[in-house]
């Protein structure tokens, strides 16, 4: 992970050079020469662990460095919106690796007192039976803790729906310009460290190689829906979307403001407040693609959904192990051992 860190920032200016000797900035076609899917082309950390919050800008600062030019609109904007909001960086502080490691000693603590206190009754007060009663206390303890902590680990590499799938929209305007995001963090010298990664992907060969093996597949096109159900059905988002009178607005817009009597102006707007805050719905978003859609849709859809997942799991080292099988030669297009296309495959589709 470290090191990974330093391939983003520390990249020498004779990485970023073309085979014919152009600099990366020379445009699209040196660009794609120049970079190969996988590699991290720049990442940030937040300003403080307790205050979980990237510098958008200096990203992007690192990016135009690096040769692409994404609009402040196109990047910082939909970054805002998908983790800024003080309920991702609360979900970002309770659930880093570095509150984890706090975590582990206080529930070993918690956990051997909840035995200690279960079992003590059962055990007479001699001096051997209490260091025996301590001793199975500890050891059962250690095993809890280590299960736990344990299934914390594996739960990090399904999809977050907190930050993997906030991300999704953000990757839709990315991919444009060769780029896919995520958001990774680890423990280093017990301090931690979350990370906004940016790592360079050309989309088209891991495209037209999943809509191949949805075509190949057409034949059990039920039994793939019935996969895609099994395994993305979780996936749903719940927005909040206000619907306003428009009747409320018009008479509001119809009195003039210097003709509104100042009693009753707080009393107004509070009932106005509350009026909103009733009207509010809630709609749910299945991520889960439609059957009706063509395999061209259904790839997209599935590779911007697990993209920011992907690249978490690249940058950390925890993808899984890549399919030994004849059929799998031939699709790796990145530098990892299993690429994005694959992983969706196995993610999903297998």
């Amino acid at each position: 992970m470290e090191e990974r860190e330093r391939q983003c920032n520390g990249e020498e200016r004779s990485d970023v050079q073309s085979p014919t000797g152009q600099s990366a900035m020379a445009g699209e076609r040196s660009r794609t020469s120049t970079w190969r899917n996988g590699q991290c082309v720049a990442s940030v950390s937040t300003s403080s662990w307790l205050t979980p919050t990237f510098d958008f800008s200096h990203c992007r600062t690192l990016l135009e460095t690096n040769g692409f030019q994404i609009p402040a609109e196109d990047f910082e904007g939909p970054l805002h919106l998908a983790l800024d909001h003080p309920s991702v960086k609360r979900y970002l502080l309770f659930n880093s690796n570095v509150f984890n490691f706090i975590l582990a000693p206080l529930l070993y603590l918690v956990l051997w007192c909840a035995v200690y206190s279960t079992l003590h009754m059962y055990l007479e007060g001699s001096t051997a039976n209490f260091w025996v009663l301590c001793l199975c206390v500890s050891l059962l303890s250690i095993i809890l803790t280590a299960a736990i902590i344990l299934i914390f680990y594996y739960s990090n590499k399904e999809i977050n729906m907190n930050t993997d799938v906030r991300l999704v929209g953000v990757n839709e305007h990315m991919v444009r310009n060769g780029l896919l995001l995520g958001v990774a963090d680890w423990v280093h010298k017990c301090r931690g460290k979350l990370q906004l990664f940016c790592v360079y992907w050309d989309l088209s060969p891991c495209l037209n190689c999943l809509v191949e093996t949805l075509d190949d597949m057409s034949f059990v096109r039920d039994q793939v829906q019935n996969k895609l159900k099994k395994r993305m059905s979780h996936l749903v988002l719940v927005t909040e979307v206000a619907t306003l009178d428009p009747e409320d607005g018009l008479q509001d817009e119809e009195v003039p403001e210097e003709e509104r009597p100042l009693l009753v102006e707080g009393r107004e707007i509070s009932s106005s407040t509350s009026q909103r805050e009733d009207s509010k719905l809630k709609k749910h978003f299945s991520l889960m693609p439609d059957a009706t859609l063509s395999n061209q849709d259904i790839a997209y859809q599935l590779l911007m959904t697990y993209g920011a997942l992907y690249v978490r799991l690249l940058v950390s080292n925890k993808l899984p192990a890549p399919s030994r099988r004849p059929s799998a030669a031939g699709k790796n297009h990145s530098t990892s051992s299993l690429c994005l296309c694959e992983y969706v495959e196995l993610k999903v589709l297998q």
